[in-house]
């Protein structure tokens, strides 16, 4: 039950942890415009005169609040410090450190903006009537670390005084997260959820969200037994009762946990380490869960079970043991979905689809970006994988789809989202600018799927891309390799093949002869023989695969995990010839901050002349407009526009002037410097400068400064590079970097499935 906010075993000193929150500025928060500040219209637009404008709009529909201003992405953290993680009451202000890594997370996993707010009252009335009148400023509040019973009642009377929605994270996070893993936990141990025998040890604020949640989705009350330090609630119990207990006391004979531990099912525990022994977990049934979430240390260790039982299912609290009930897995995501279906409350309903949507999200086959977050573990859904870790990025477009469909469906949105597909679209696009470009082009490839060979299909990570682009409906993915070697890595990963998946091996294949033939005659007079073609074709899988897209046998072919990218280009070149009037480039696309940019040409031409600098610019803006841009082109050099003269510039200005004799349709002008092409004040100095705006293709001198620039650009950070991407061949290929993942593959192969050479 945490947000990895645990004391045990810190990868870290108290002085790293100190400089990390003193360093540059203190703290974990700042606030930036996300409207221009430059010029004085800027100033008077964004305050006075012309912030008037909506704010009349507001007092004549409130509703407009969400349109004009941050309300409908903006949550407040809110916190008064009297349960500080598993520190107690240290007081609200000792709480800011906390609440402003709570408001991190929220930007970092579901890009909510929002703020801390401590509340320096222990006072319930007090603490209530400080947040009630913050309505208009927020969207949604997340109150954290407030001890019960109080939590209880501020909760309650909060959400019934706001029409936003109140969230306290410590219970309902808790209940969500451990919910999920509690629906895969009881499907891998064949449990029907009206027939186990449940007991939960500890009656906080986490503990009754927990059993109020699982009794939502149909847990009969009497399967649930409650039981905190003073032994197990039932009915007739007076001492160190409330009102929140009472309403979870059952008839039964159990009076100590160790009693109501005999034959259970499942144990939850969120109270204290060493709660749950040895011997209670010996008296429980036949594959037990059990679900130690104390914090910082869980009730028993795992340790300490597989000492007992070697039948058990374990989740704790802690990021150091497998399957860790983590609530970072939801806050930011439950948020997300509630915030954009305006939702004047989050209700059961949607925190039971948040728990589906994490269970089912769990038996889908973990990305590559999962396994490098985690050291190349691979996580298998089973009783070590019950729930996804925090770094999986399908998180973001799974999680808040589920909870704005059952806001709407329960009627408590106030918008209504149409298309929930186009929805999750948009939501990738939030954290990864790589989806919301390629949206698109996957939409189009589904609507007129194709056949893909994935050359190097023996390759594990070229498997899982096969199998990964067949199931997402973009087509049949061919895999070029041995049956034997393919078998044994899919048996290796675990993976089983898609049915749109098929495997060809070269030199089985019926139309081997065919392929040797065609190479043949079009190498014989390079000095090939006829068996150097059979060879080529029965042990080359780029050329084999290539032979296929140029024989009609397959739609285009991805390629690159094996050979560095002018190797590979040179096998797929001997059977594929290059587009009519055009030749071939590499093409970089850049994503920063909402701008996309295309440089070119980075892999292919090392020294262009002045007519290829020329065919480059074509061939780039070619690539723009089919990624849906209107292409503004620069030739980019040391010197703008004849200063400093240069060698180099020279050729660029040339190509300026051989574009002017083609009569192109798209804009371009040159020499001139990245500072002048990218920035429109800097290209305000040239007023003759022909481009209108700033320049989204770039066109580079020669090859090594275009790759020189990519490459500084993904590693210093904050910049997405796609690429590069292969056009100008007569048939669809794309070449993957030797280090790519399964993903970046299946980006590459929708790429040339959808043909950015038409």
């Amino acid at each position: 039950m945490s947000t990895d906010k645990r004391a045990a075993r810190p990868s870290f000193t108290e002085q790293e942890a100190l400089l990390f929150h003193q360093r540059g500025k203190p703290g974990k928060l700042e606030i930036n415009p996300t409207k221009p500040m430059a010029t004085q219209r800027d100033l008077s637009l964004a305050y006075s005169p012309g912030v008037a404008v909506p704010v009349r709009k507001i007092a004549e529909d409130p509703d407009t609040a969400y349109d004009y201003t941050a309300k409908g992405n903006f949550v407040a953290v809110i916190t008064n410090g009297t349960a500080i993680l598993g520190l107690g009451d240290l007081g609200a202000l000792a709480a800011k450190p906390v609440m402003e890594g709570k408001a991190v997370l929220f930007k970092r996993f579901a890009d909510v903006d929002s703020i801390d707010l401590e509340v320096d009252t222990k006072d319930v009335d007090e603490f209530i009537g400080a947040v009630r009148y913050l309505g208009p400023t927020f969207g949604g509040i997340n109150l954290e670390d407030i001890k019960a019973p109080e939590c209880f009642i501020i909760e309650q009377r909060l959400r019934e005084l706001m029409d936003i929605p109140v969230f306290h994270d410590d219970q309902h996070g808790t209940a969500i997260i451990s919910a999920a893993a509690l629906i895969n936990a009881l499907a891998i141990t064949k449990r029907d959820i009206k027939k186990f025998k449940l007991v939960c040890n500890g009656a906080g604020a986490a503990a009754i969200a927990c059993i109020e949640l699982i009794k939502s989705m149909g847990v009969p009350p009497q399967n649930v037994i409650l039981a905190d330090s003073k032994g197990v609630v039932y009915k007739g119990r007076t001492e160190g009762m409330n009102q929140w207990k009472s309403a979870h006391a059952i008839e039964t004979k159990a009076r100590t946990l160790a009693e109501a531990m005999e034959g259970a099912d499942v144990f939850f525990g969120l109270s204290a380490a060493g709660a749950l022994t040895p011997a209670m977990v010996k008296s429980m049934a036949k594959n037990p869960i059990i679900f130690a979430m104390a914090n910082p240390d869980p009730e028993i260790t795992p340790e300490e079970v597989s000492k007992v039982r070697d039948d058990a299912i374990m989740a704790t609290g802690r990021s150091d043991y497998p399957n860790q009930v983590n609530n970072v897995l939801g806050f930011p995501y439950i948020f997300r979905g509630a915030l954009d279906v305006r939702a004047r409350t989050i209700n059961d309903q949607m925190k039971i689809a948040a728990a589906e949507a994490l269970a089912a999200l769990a038996r889908e086959e973990v990305p590559d970006e999962v396994a490098a977050a985690y050291h190349g573990s691979r996580m298998q859904f089973g009783p070590g994988y019950l729930i996804p870790v925090p770094f999986d990025p399908r998180l973001i477009s799974r999680i808040p789809v589920a909870v704005a469909r059952a806001a709407m469906e329960s009627g408590v949105a106030r918008k209504a989202i149409a298309d929930l597909d186009a929805y999750a679209g948009e939501l990738s696009a939030r954290l990864n600018p790589i989806a919301g470009t390629l949206q698109n082009i996957y939409e189009s490839v589904k609507s007129n799927p194709k056949r893909v060979v994935f050359a190097e299909g023996e390759e594990d990570r070229m498997i899982r891309a096969a199998n990964s682009f067949a199931n997402n409906g973009l087509g049949k993915a061919i895999l070029v390799g041995r049956e034997a070697q393919i078998e044994e890595a899919l048996k290796i990963s675990a993976v089983e093949l898609a049915d749109n998946v098929e495997i060809t091996n070269a030199k089985l294949s019926a139309r081997n002869v065919d392929y040797a033939n065609y190479l043949y005659e079009r190498l014989q007079r390079n000095g090939f023989l006829f068996r150097d073609c059979q060879r080529l074709v029965n042990n080359d899988r780029n050329v084999f695969a290539a032979c296929m897209l140029a024989l009609n046998d397959a739609d285009a072919v991805v390629t690159g995990l094996t050979r560095n990218f002018s190797v590979a280009l040179d096998n797929v070149r001997r059977a594929i010839d290059n587009r009519p009037g055009h030749k071939p480039i590499g093409v970089s696309m850049a994503l920063v901050r909402g701008r996309t940019v295309f440089i070119a040409d980075t892999s292919i031409h090392e020294l262009p002349s002045a007519e290829e600098l020329a065919d480059i610019a074509q061939e780039a803006a070619g690539v723009a407009r089919r990624f849906g841009y209107e292409p503004k082109v620069a030739f980019l050099s040391y010197s703008t526009f004849g200063y400093p003269k240069g060698e180099r510039s020279e050729y660029v200005r040339k190509a300026v002037t051989i574009l002017d004799k083609r009569n192109v349709d798209f804009e371009y002008d040159g020499e001139m410097g990245a500072d002048v092409a990218l920035s429109r004040e800097a290209m305000a100095l040239y007023p003759f400068c022909r481009l209108t705006g700033p320049a989204n293709v770039l066109v580079m001198p020669a090859a090594h400064s275009a790759s020189i620039s990519t490459k500084m650009l993904q590693q210093l950070g904050g910049v997405t590079v796609v690429g590069p991407l292969l056009t100008g061949l007569d048939k669809p290929v794309q070449i993957a970097s030797m280090s790519a993942t399964a993903t970046d593959i299946v980006n590459l192969a929708a790429i040339a499935a959808y043909d950015i050479n038409r």
